[in-house]
């Protein structure tokens, strides 16, 4: 088995919507006390671990579903795969759609805040979701992820 395929594998979904002629694409902050003063550069696209077994199409809904308390439905386009700063793995597909990113709801985690102090506190998954054009979107998101935003675009012309 190679290096590659032993390491982490998440699925994202990347919603994009059509605004007249501006395309835009859905980004996520996340949530939790170390992401709470980086923002430029921290955005990304909805994604979680990919379980033992799971499609990657259904482990992309189901984690953009947990994350945003929204189901993402439409048909999905893929995107590829790509390989995070940290070594984790990333496979996205492209799905348009709508969302009031005002409305989301997701889930939670506990962690231990402050460290080392034995006391648990309890985050959101995702803090914010904003829509950006893709311009927006390729200078705020994480850069692991920005060629999603080039694969997305022959869908576009089409």
């Amino acid at each position: 088995m190679s290096r590659t395929s032993q390491r982490p594998r998440s699925a994202a979904i990347l919603l994009y919507r059509r605004t007249g002629d501006v395309p835009q694409v859905l980004l996520v902050h996340p949530g939790g006390p170390f992401w709470r003063n980086r923002w430029r550069g921290w955005w990304q696209l909805p994604k979680g671990m990919i379980e033992p077994g799971e499609e990657a199409l259904a482990a992309a809904r189901r984690e953009f579903a947990e994350e945003l308390g929204s189901p993402c439905v439409g048909a999905a386009s893929p995107l590829g795969e790509v390989t995070q700063a940290a070594g984790k793995r990333v496979v996205a597909f492209a799905v348009e759609g709508d969302l009031d990113p005002s409305t989301i709801a997701g889930a939670q985690f506990t962690v231990e805040w402050p460290p080392r102090s034995g006391v648990s506190a309890s985050f959101p998954e995702v803090d914010a979701a904003r829509w950006f054009s893709l311009e927006e979107a390729a200078d705020e998101m994480l850069p692991s992820q920005r060629p999603f935003l080039d694969r997305l675009l022959p869908l576009l012309a089409s």
